[in-house]
């Protein structure tokens, strides 16, 4: 009894000392942000809620240009007709983060997007999660996220959820209770009238937590079900991950990125290759009993890639597209290696095949470790931009002006240089509509420099051998 106690008394010795640091750590944070003149971030959030309120009707604008460079926002397809939609994401111009809550819908047959803006929508926001629903004339729905104060000293994340109606264009909170704690990072797909939604991160600049928990919401009776998973097996907790819903109704998650302390001061970044199945187990009485098994793919073995972009499509099939590599890694250096391959995921015979649109052109390359992004020289409007603040350097890279080469890039990745393929990228946005891919926008990184895209490249998936921009 006595060890017991003593152990309990260690345990409490250590909460107050975490105290004390987050204490120390908040008061430090407070005096910068005084400094800075910078509002605290709830209070921010308080007003956006109450700017958004004061829009009363809907409205549409036809773009002039594509939206603005952005990145972790979110690319799906109208379930119903042939056009795109796009929502928020974070655009970092050197010093400042500038965080959105646009809408627009892209229609495909005339190259044409259009700027939403509906009544009592959901605030700015990145690394949220948002998919498309027929039913009712089609809907959105829409959760979680983060919203990052311009000094990126504050966060504030969401566990908010969202319904818009496609007919009438109108956002409609869903307010309920048992749904998940407030996240960003996290990964939602639709199966049998249900959204699933797994893991995400949480961090307010002081500490961090990362989640491997499921939750189910149910389109029809609009309630957060109770989950239960039996067995041992479960993913390890992770953010950024990929997740596909098979058409048998298992829910497939594969890779993934977290991170943990190692010592103070310094964390190590991991990047999860492992893959999972959630699986209902059909013999219970209850429908909200699942366990996880663990799996592989045949066929092409991707390199192990964090902040990949994935996206669903009829046929059983997934797709991803680029991602980053950590290489060269030590305790206080990482280096980020970026890639540009297609995957295709069979989701019947769990076979993987890299689509290289690219082996028709290898001849005509004379420099295979360079690549450019083509959008910079071919399109007519000019959006590039450099800003730096004397150590990050970003430029900004969409539709426009004289030709730019981007940094040279090892030989890890097959699909390296073209003048047609999409560069490079992390955090893309990934849709499949009517059977033609679609990647928009994504950042690239090369040292201290951060180049943010708005580009839209289009692939046909029934004959995939060229890119189209």
């Amino acid at each position: 009894m006595g060890k017991k106690d003593k152990n309990k008394k260690k345990g409490k010795g250590a909460e107050k000392t975490a105290m004390k640091t987050d204490k120390k750590l908040a008061a430090r944070q407070k005096k910068m942000l005084k400094k800075l003149e910078e509002t605290d971030i709830v209070e921010v959030i308080g007003r956006l809620e109450e700017e958004e309120a004061r829009i009363k009707t809907v409205s549409e604008e036809i773009c002039v240009s594509a939206p603005t460079p952005r990145s972790n926002f979110t690319l799906v397809a109208h379930p119903e007709k042939e056009e795109l939609i796009l929502f928020g994401g974070e655009f970092y111009n050197g010093q400042r983060v500038c965080v959105y809550n646009d809408l627009f819908f892209y229609n495909v047959n005339k190259n044409e997007w259009k700027q939403i803006r509906s009544p009592s929508g959901p605030t700015p926001r990145s690394g949220h999660q948002m998919v498309g629903v027929a039913s009712n004339g089609g809907q959105l729905w829409l959760f979680g996220g983060e919203h990052a104060s311009p000094s990126q000293l504050q966060f504030y994340h969401y566990k908010d959820l969202w319904m818009m109606s496609l007919k009438t264009r109108k956002w409609e909170k869903i307010t309920t209770s048992n749904g998940p704690s407030a996240r960003s990072g996290h990964r939602m797909t639709v199966s049998k009238k249900k959204l699933f939604i797994f893991g995400g991160f949480y961090d307010n600049n002081q500490s961090y937590n990362y989640f491997n928990d499921v939750h189910i919401f149910s389109l029809e009776s609009y309630t957060w079900l109770q989950v239960y998973i039996e067995g041992a097996i479960i993913p390890p907790p992770r953010s950024g991950c990929c997740m596909a819903s098979a058409p048998d109704g298992n829910i497939l998650v594969w890779g993934g990125y977290s991170k943990e302390k190692i010592k103070k001061n310094i964390d190590r970044g991991i990047t999860h290759t492992d893959m999972y199945f959630l699986t209902p187990n059909k013999s219970a009485q209850s429908s909200t009993k699942y366990k996880w098994i663990t799996t592989k793919t045949n066929g092409y073995k991707p390199l192990p890639l964090s902040s990949v972009s994935c996206t669903s499509a009829p046929s059983a099939m997934v797709y991803s597209f680029g991602g980053v590599m950590d290489v060269d890694e030590n305790e206080e250096d990482l280096h980020g290696q970026f890639g540009n391959d297609l995957l295709a995921l069979d989701l019947n015979s769990l076979t993987c095949h890299l689509i290289d649109t690219f082996k028709k052109k290898k001849s005509q390359n004379k420099h295979p470790k360079m690549f450019v992004d083509e959008t910079l020289a071919e399109a007519e409007d000019t959006i590039n931009t450099t800003s730096t603040d004397g150590i990050f350097t970003v430029k900004v890279a969409g539709p426009g002006g004289s030709a730019s080469t981007l940094p040279e890039v090892p030989s890890f990745f097959p699909n390296y240089k073209s003048d047609s393929l999409p560069s490079p990228r992390m955090n893309a946005g990934l849709c499949v509509c009517r059977g033609v891919l679609y990647v928009y926008g994504g950042l690239f990184e090369e040292d201290n420099k951060q180049y943010t895209f708005n580009d839209l490249y289009a692939l046909n998936l029934h004959k995939p051998d060229e890119w189209n921009h």
